[in-house]
């Protein structure tokens, strides 16, 4: 039988909840690292994100961190300048065979482009 005043008690009972929890974030370290050795990384750059907390549309963002006009990313796709123009601005909503093609074009993931179509 061991004794263990109250105090040291909670100490153990919060040293274990401790470890639990380091436990649990070593396990996501573990699979974040994975996933990006995979070719899993979705993050979006920090002049992308920079852009969009400026108030920039996703697809604008992207186009214009890749140094593309409008009209270039027009003729890479084949869709007209409005018609980007128009996604850009969100009024029209692409297909996802279109966002396919603009996310090819932009060198992204097109999960980027397609997450918020449905």
């Amino acid at each position: 039988m061991v004794l263990l005043t109250r105090a040291e008690y909670d100490a153990l009972v919060e040293a274990a909840a401790d470890a639990d929890e380091d436990a649990a974030d070593l396990a996501i370290y573990d699979a974040r690292k994975a996933e990006l050795a995979s070719g899993g990384d979705l993050r979006l750059s920090a002049e992308v994100s920079a852009r969009m907390l400026k108030g920039e549309r996703l697809l604008r963002a992207l186009r214009n961190c890749r140094g593309l006009t409008q009209l270039q990313l027009a003729t890479a796709t084949g869709f007209g300048q409005g018609y980007l123009s128009d996604l850009e601005a969100g009024h029209r909503k692409g297909t996802a065979e279109t966002m396919h093609k603009i996310a090819a074009a932009l060198d992204v993931d097109p999960v980027w482009l397609i997450q918020g179509l449905d």
